[in-house]
C-alpha cells in the first residue's frame, strides 16, 4: 500500500518507495515520531498545504490519504496540540507543513485552520512499525573548531530563515563552504532547503536527527541532534538556526548550549525592538547583530540601536550585504 502524499518527515526513510502495510493500533502503543496513515476529512483551504519528501508544497483533497508522524507543537503564534491529545475516535490535524500529526488544541487567530484527517493506521514493513528515531543519522558528535554563525530569533517568524539564508550567500560568495542547519522547532523541509538554494552543503535539521518536533525531553534531544552536528565539521562555516526562541518549550536553550563554544557571531532576528531588550536580559549578553521583521524600516533600525547596544540591520535591502560581509569576516 502508498499514501496518495507524504509528508517531508517521511524523507528519512523513504517510504514512498518502499512497500507498508498499514494497521491500526490502540492509543496505549502510540508513541513520538511514529509513521501513520490518516485520511484527509475536509477539503482544506487552497493555501494550507503539506510538503512532500523533496520539499513541494501539495494541495489536498478530501478523501486522499497521507503519511505523517505523530509530534507535538507549541506554537506562540501558530498552532498547540500534540499526538497525546487524540480522542478515541481518531480524529486529528496536520501541525506542520512537514507532516507533523495531532490533536490541535490551540490556534492563533492568525492562523488558516488546520487540516483535519482521521487516523487509519501505523506505517508497518517487515520490520515492524516505522519510526522516524529508526531512521535517524547515526554517529557520534566529534569535537570541531568549525566557527558557527548562530542565527536566533525572540519569537517564531521573526525572520530568522529569510537572514540565515543572507548570512549564507554571503559566506559563499567570498569563498567559504558553509554548512547548515535548523537545531529546533518542527518539522518542515523548506526553511533547511533555503539554505540549500543560497549554497550551503551539507544540510541537517532535527528531522534527520529522528524528531518531528523539539518539544521533547532535553536529554532525548540532545542525544538526538549530536550526530547531525558531527556531519558539519568538515565545512569552514556552519549557520545554525534555532528555530522559535532560546525561550520556547523547543529545546532551543539546549541547542545553543551544544555550539556555544564555537560561536563566532550570533545574529538575532526579533519581531520588535523592545523584543531585542528582553532576550538581551535574557541571556546576559548582546548579540553581534540584529535583523528580521524589526529593522523592515530605518524606524525600526534606529529604535534597535537606541534601545541596546547592538548594530542593526534590514538584510532584505541588497544594500546590507557588504556591511553584513564585513561584520561576518571580521568574526570569523
Amino acid at each position: 500500500m502508498t499514501a496518495d502524499v507524504h509528508g517531508s518527515v517521511t524523507r528519512i526513510a523513504d517510504l514512498r518507495e518502499r512497500g507498508y502495510e498499514v494497521e491500526a493500533r490502540p492509543k496505549d502503543d502510540w508513541a513520538r515520531g511514529d509513521y501513520v496513515l490518516a485520511r484527509v476529512t475536509h477539503r482544506p483551504d487552497p493555501d494550507v498545504r503539506m510538503e512532500n519528501p523533496v520539499g513541494r508544497r501539495v494541495e489536498l483533497m478530501e478523501g486522499e490519504t497521507v503519511v505523517g508522524a505523530l509530534g507535538t507543537r507549541r506554537a506562540t503564534r501558530g498552532f498547540v496540540g500534540s499526538w497525546r491529545d487524540v480522542g478515541d475516535d481518531g480524529v486529528m490535524n496536520v501541525m506542520t507543513g512537514g507532516g507533523v500529526l495531532g490533536n490541535v488544541t490551540s490556534t492563533s487567530p492568525y492562523s488558516p485552520s488546520p487540516i483535519e484527517i482521521v487516523y487509519e493506521g501505523h506505517v508497518v514493513t517487515d520490520t515492524g512499525a516505522e519510526r522516524m528515531r529508526d531512521n535517524a543519522v547515526e554517529g557520534e558528535a566529534s569535537p570541531s573548531d568549525t566557527p558557527v554563525v548562530l542565527v536566533l530569533g525572540t519569537s517564531m517568524s521573526s525572520g530568522k530563515t529569510m537572514s540565515g539564508r543572507v548570512v549564507t550567500r554571503v559566506l559563499v560568495e567570498n569563498g567559504y563552504d558553509v554548512a547548515a542547519c535548523k537545531l529546533t522547532g518542527a518539522g518542515t523541509y523548506g526553511d533547511i532547503l533555503s539554505m540549500e538554494v543560497a549554497g550551503a552543503e551539507p544540510i541537517y535539521d532535527f528531522v534527520d536527527a529522528g524528531l518531528p518536533t523539539t518539544v521533547v525531553p532535553q536529554n532525548r534531544y540532545t542525544e538526538a541532534v549530536k550526530p547531525v552536528l558531527g556531519r558539519m565539521g568538515k565545512a569552514d562555516v556552519i549557520v545554525a538556526e534555532v528555530g522559535a526562541s532560546p525561550l520556547e518549550p523547543y529545546n532551543g536553550e539546549a541547542a545553543v548550549g551544544m555550539v556555544e563554544d564555537s560561536v563566532a557571531f550570533t545574529l538575532l532576528c526579533a519581531t520588535d525592538p523592545y523584543a531585542v531588550v528582553g532576550i538581551e536580559e535574557a541571556f546576559g549578553h548582546p548579540p553581534d547583530l540584529v535583523a528580521g521583521i524589526a529593522t523592515n524600516t530605518t524606524a525600526g533600525v534606529d529604535l534597535v540601536e537606541r534601545l541596546t547596544d547592538c548594530s542593526a540591520l534590514n538584510l532584505g535591502d541588497e544594500s546590507a550585504k557588504e556591511p553584513l560581509a564585513e561584520m561576518l569576516l571580521g568574526s570569523i
